[in-house]
C-alpha cells in the first residue's frame, strides 16, 4: 500500500464511518505563534480549540498536518530519524473520550484492507498506559478499553509480544503541557511488533525498548487535566483527544520495509542521488548509505519550508537559520559520495512531482523552491572554497613550526567564522599530514551549542499558541494591510505568508515592484483613518461558497460544504481566518511601516509595527 493510499483511507474511515469533517492542514510556518519555528504536530494549530474555542467544522475533526521537527538534525542519517514528516491526526473537541478513542484506532489498524483498515495483525499490537503517579491517577479507564479489544496486561515473566498492555510513567505515557502551564493528560501509545530479533533489553523493558522491534504507531492523548501556576493538575471540563499516526513510519510497515527511506517516498530521490554519486553506494550498511538518507530527508524538509504557503528562506536566523542548515549539511555530504556540481534542483523536482497532487503549493511555488535553492547551493560552493583559501592561510605556519596538530580553536574558527565544515577541515589536515584537536574542536563546539540553545530558549520557550494582546492584534492588523495593499497597488496583490511575534508583524504579498515612499505612505494612511473609526470586528460562520459569495478574501483551500469562521472589519475587510483578533479597531494603536523588501521573486515582505 503506498503513502497516498493510507493518507486516504485514513481520511476517508474517520469520514465515512466516524463522523469526522475533514479540515486542511495549517502552514508549516505558524503565524501567530512566536513560541515555536515550525508546526510540529497535528495538534499545534488546533489549540485554540482544544482550550475550548468552537471550531467552525465542529467537534470531530481529522486530517493530515506537514510537520517539522528540528531537535534530532544530527541524528537524521539513522534509519528511524526523519526533519520533514506527515501526521495524521483525529480529534474529539469535548465529543468522544478514550473508550471511543481507541476502539477507532483498533478498529482502524486491524480491520480488512477491503473493509477500509489496514489489515495489520492483531497477534502484533501491543499498547501502553500511564502508571500513574503523585499528580494524576493510574489510566485505568484506558486500559480496560483495552482489555475490552481482548488485551492483557502485562505479568512478570511475559515476553515481549502483542496483545499485552504495558504501563509507563511521564516520560514514556504523558502530554504537555507545551509550556509550564496548560492543558495536558496521559496518553495511550500503539506500538507493532515487526520481524526482528529480539535484543536482551526486550522482555525487560516491553514496548519501551528502543531496539527497533517494537515500533510506535500511534499516539491517542487524552487531555483531561489543565496544569496551573501552583503546579496542581485540575480536571478539564472539556476533555479532549489529540491522536497522530506517522505516515513515513507506518508506509514502511504496510510494505514490509525495515525504513522509510526504502518506500516511495524517498526511492526515486535516493536513486537520482546513486546515479550522480561517483563512489559506490550499494552497500547499505556503509557510511554511503548515512550520507543517501541525510541528503534525501534534509532536501525533502528544504522544497517543503520553502514551498509553504507562508515559506521562508535561507538567513542566518530563526527559520531561515534552520533552513540554510538542511541545505548545506545535504551539500556537504554529497561531497562525501563524489557528487560534483550543482545537484540540489535535480533532486528537488522529484519531490514537487512526487507530492504535487497532494500538496499543489508545491508545484505552484516550484520556480521560487528552484531558485532559492539554487542560489543557497552556489553560495556555499563559494564558502567552502573560501574556507579552504583561510585553511592554506594557516598551513604555512603550522608546517614552519613542525606542529602535527591544528588546534581546536582554530578548526572551530573555520567553522563558525567561514561555515567550512570539521569533516573538511579533517580532510585537508589529513592530505598535509596533520591532525585536528577534536577534543578542542568539540569543547568550543559544545560552547557555541549551549549558548545558541539557551538563547532559543527564551524565544521558543513554549508550544502552545501565542494569543497575547500584541499577537492578536498584529494578527488583526494583518488583515487590514492586506486591503490596504489592494486600494494602493491593485486587485493582484494576495497574501503570500505572515509571521507574527510579540514586536512586529512580517507580511508576505505577490507584488512585482519595490514600492515607492508615497505608495508605503498611502497604505499607513489608510490602515490609521480606519483604525481611528473604532471598526468592530464582528466574525460569522459560513460555508466557503458563502465566503466567497459575501467577497471575503481568504485562501480557499477548504473542503466544499465545510463552514470556514468570516471575520469583517466594519466594512473595509472581509477575510477568511481562524486566528485571535481584537474586538475593536481601537485597540490597534497607531500602524507604522518600518521596512518594505524582496522576499523572493515577484514577492515583497513588509515588517510593520504599532506604537
Amino acid at each position: 500500500m503506498l503513502a497516498k493510499e493510507i493518507r486516504q483511507k485514513y481520511i476517508d474511515f474517520f469520514v465515512k464511518k466516524y463522523d469526522h469533517k475533514q479540515i486542511d492542514g495549517a502552514s508549516l510556518i505558524p503565524e501567530n505563534d512566536p513560541t515555536v519555528l515550525f508546526t510540529t504536530a497535528g495538534m499545534h494549530p488546533l489549540v485554540p480549540y482544544l482550550l475550548g474555542e468552537k471550531h467552525a467544522a465542529g467537534k470531530r475533526l481529522v486530517n493530515a498536518q506537514k510537520c517539522v521537527r528540528t531537535d534530532d538534525i544530527d541524528e537524521v542519517g539513522d534509519t528511524t530519524h526523519l526533519t520533514f514528516f506527515e501526521m495524521m491526526g483525529n480529534w474529539s473537541l469535548g465529543d468522544y473520550f478514550k473508550e471511543e478513542s481507541i476502539k477507532m484506532s483498533y478498529e482502524f489498524l486491524t480491520l480488512p484492507i477491503n473493509d477500509g483498515g489496514l489489515g495489520l495483525d492483531p497477534s502484533r499490537i501491543a499498547v501502553s498506559c500511564f502508571i500513574g503517579d503523585e499528580d494524576a491517577a493510574r489510566d485505568e479507564e484506558a486500559a480496560k478499553a483495552w482489555e475490552a479489544l481482548g488485551f492483557h496486561r502485562k505479568k512478570d515473566g511475559d515476553e515481549l509480544c502483542g496483545g499485552l498492555i504495558y504501563f509507563y510513567g511521564k516520560k514514556e505515557n504523558w502530554w504537555g503541557p507545551a509550556g509550564q502551564t496548560g492543558p495536558c493528560g496521559p496518553d495511550t501509545e500503539i506500538f507493532y511488533i515487526v520481524d526482528k530479533e529480539k535484543c536482551p533489553k526486550c522482555d525487560e523493558m516491553g514496548v519501551a525498548c528502543d531496539c527497533g522491534k517494537p515500533v510506535e504507531i500511534w499516539n491517542n492523548v487524552f487531555m483531561q487535566y489543565n496544569k496551573g501556576e501552583d503546579g496542581l493538575f485540575v480536571p478539564l471540563t472539556q476533555k479532549n483527544v489529540d491522536t497522530g499516526l506517522g505516515l513515513e513510519r507506518m508506509t514502511a510497515i504496510m510494505q514490509n520495509k525495515n525504513t522509510a527511506f526504502e518506500t516511495e517516498l524517498f526511492a526515486s530521490a535516493i536513486g537520482k542521488i546513486r546515479e550522480l554519486a561517483k563512489n559506490n553506494v550499494e552497500n547499505a550498511n556503509s557510511n554511503f548509505a548515512e550520507s543517501e538518507r541525510i541528503i534525501a530527508d534534509h532536501l525533502r524538509a528544504s522544497v517543503f519550508i520553502i514551498g509553504d504557503r507562508n515559506g521562508v528562506t535561507p538567513s542566518n536566523t530563526d527559520q531561515g537559520y534552520v533552513l540554510r542548515r538542511l541545505i548545506r549539511r545535504a551539500i556537504r555530504h554529497a561531497k562525501k559520495l563524489g557528487i560534483q556540481g550543482e545537484f540540489i534542483s535535480e533532486i528537488a523536482k522529484i519531490y514537487i512531482d512526487l507530492y504535487k497532487d497532494v500538496y499543489p503549493e508545491l508545484e505552484q511555488f516550484k520556480e521560487k523552491i528552484i531558485t532559492t535553492l539554487q542560489k543557497e547551493e552556489e553560495q556555499f560552493i563559494r564558502t567552502l572554497d573560501q574556507g579552504e583559501k583561510e585553511f592554506e592561510k594557516i598551513l604555512p605556519h603550522l608546517l614552519s613550526n613542525n606542529q602535527k596538530i591544528l588546534s581546536g580553536r582554530l578548526a572551530f574558527k573555520l567553522y563558525d567564522t567561514y561555515g567550512f565544515p570539521i569533516e573538511m577541515t579533517v580532510e585537508l589536515a589529513k592530505e598535509n599530514g596533520l591532525e585536528v584537536d577534536m577534543n578542542g574542536y568539540q569543547e568550543a563546539f559544545d560552547k557555541h551549542q549551549e549558548l545558541s540553545r539557551a538563547g532559543a530558549e527564551k524565544k521558543f520557550k513554549g508550544g502552545l499558541a501565542d494569543n497575547s494582546e500584541a499577537t492578536t492584534a498584529f494578527h488583526t492588523t494583518t488583515h487590514m494591510l492586506h486591503e490596504a495593499l489592494r486600494q494602493v497597488l491593485g486587485k493582484h496583490v494576495e497574501q503570500r505568508g505572515s509571521n507574527i511575534t510579540a514586536e512586529r508583524l512580517r507580511f508576505d504579498f505577490s507584488h512585482p515592484d519595490k514600492m515607492t515612499p508615497e505608495e508605503i505612505k498611502k497604505v499607513e494612511d489608510i490602515i490609521n483613518t480606519e483604525i481611528a473609526k473604532n471598526h468592530e470586528v464582528k466574525m460569522e460562520e459560513m460555508t466557503v461558497e458563502e465566503a466567497k459569495a459575501k467577497g471575503a478574501m481568504g485562501l480557499f483551500e477548504s473542503k466544499y460544504g465545510e463552514k470556514v469562521k468570516v471575520y469583517s472589519i466594519g466594512d473595509f475587510s472581509v477575510e477568511i481566518c481562524g486566528g485571535p483578533h481584537v474586538k475593536n479597531t481601537g485597540e490597534l494603536g497607531k500602524f507604522k511601516i518600518k521596512k518594505e523588501q524582496s522576499s523572493s521573486s515577484g514577492i515583497r515582505r513588509i515588517k510593520a509595527v504599532l506604537e
